[in-house]
């Protein structure tokens, strides 16, 4: 009577078995494609130690600001286990308001007075698109999720898709399809040229700001009582409630903490690409959660890591395979899939639990 659920089982684990040794072979095809095309095409070029150099700063550069944005993605997830898809539009209202700011200081000839002056207004303009992204997060939280939290988790999920439509067209509405263009103060224009490296100073600022960034988002969670607070809300939910935490502010604060980095994430993107218009935050955003994948969804560190290694190959990646700069974009999304199939828990994830999974 038991052999039928004991041959069943036994032909599941073959099955298991069977498909784990067909990705593997399958992984290992890729990466001999991946080396055989690196080595016969994109070397051959020939191009000098200074470009490989400079294509490593270019991607530390996007690392930085991809690590700001895959925070939100990780701190959200940690506590809430939900996707929260409208970060990107998030990091693009923050961009949408810097652009003003910006215009703001222009007017008043604040970007060409002295170099306080023009420091003090660059912290500003970035404090305000901050602002403006918090203000953006916390309504999300309160008007999309919140009602959500009880519900099926594709159901949040697909209110996150909505929001994040609802944002796009909302400023399309309001300021139009062209793009606004950041213009950089001329104190930040120019750069520092090693050998045949050049390093533009807005490269230096944004990876130094993102990783001072990075650096007190770390603080807060490891050494502060709201860091605390917050990682109970992760570990149980219902018992951090009973042992006096309460939940509802450690998630406002949550997003707001990953809305302002999300919101200088856009500013210095604006400075960064010099535009910024209605969906210049989607295709950002997709990378920021590929890097959030690649490190381990819910691990901080692994975000952080994750946003740099994904830079550095979408720098590096067009010209080590010989391929148009314009196919970076599938190089990204081509390591979202094969890190959901072959380590769906990222670099440095950990297989979730039932209960949190």
């Amino acid at each position: 009577m038991t052999s039928r659920p004991v041959t069943a089982r036994a032909a599941g684990t073959d099955g298991r078995a069977a498909l784990k040794h067909f990705t593997r072979a399958f992984g290992a095809a890729i990466v001999v494609l991946v080396v055989w095309r690196v080595t016969t095409v994109g070397l051959a070029e020939g191009y000098p130690a200074s470009f490989w150099i400079s294509q490593a700063l270019n991607g530390l550069v996007l690392g930085g600001v991809y690590a700001l944005v895959a925070l939100g993605y990780t701190l959200v997830y940690g506590i809430l286990f939900m996707i929260n898809f409208a970060h990107g539009e998030v990091m693009m209202i923050g961009g949408i308001t810097g652009y003003f700011a910006l215009q703001f200081a222009l007017a008043r000839g604040w970007m060409e007075g002295p170099w306080a002056i023009v420091v003090i207004a660059l912290l500003t303009i970035m404090v305000i698109g901050m602002a403006a992204s918090v203000l953006i997060g916390v309504a999300l939280e309160r008007l999309a999720y919140r009602p959500l939290r009880q519900a099926p988790r594709l159901v949040p999920l697909i209110s996150a898709i909505g929001a994040s439509l609802f944002l796009q067209y909302s400023v399309l509405l309001i300021f139009g399809v062209s793009p606004h263009s950041y213009r950089k103060p001329a104190l930040i224009s120019g750069g520092l040229r090693l050998g045949d490296v050049f390093i533009p100073y807005t490269g230096a600022i944004i990876f130094i700001t993102s990783i001072l960034l990075m650096l007190a988002l770390y603080f807060i969670i490891q050494r502060t009582k709201l860091g605390r607070a917050m990682r109970a809300v992760a570990e149980d939910r219902a018992t951090a409630s009973l042992m006096g935490v309460d939940v509802n502010a450690v998630i406002v604060v949550t997003f707001m903490l990953g809305s302002a980095l999300a919101g200088a994430a856009g500013v210095m993107l604006g400075f960064h690409n010099t535009v910024v218009k209605f969906n210049s935050g989607f295709i950002p955003g997709l990378k920021a959660f590929t890097a959030a994948v690649l490190g381990g969804i819910g691990n901080i560190p692994g975000a952080m890591f994750g946003a740099l290694i994904l830079g550095l190959i979408e720098a590096v990646g067009p010209s080590a395979l010989g391929i148009p700069t314009e196919y970076k974009d599938v190089i990204a999304f081509s390591l979202l899939v094969l890190i959901l199939i072959f380590r769906p828990t990222g670099l440095f994830g950990e297989v979730l639990s039932e209960k949190k999974a």
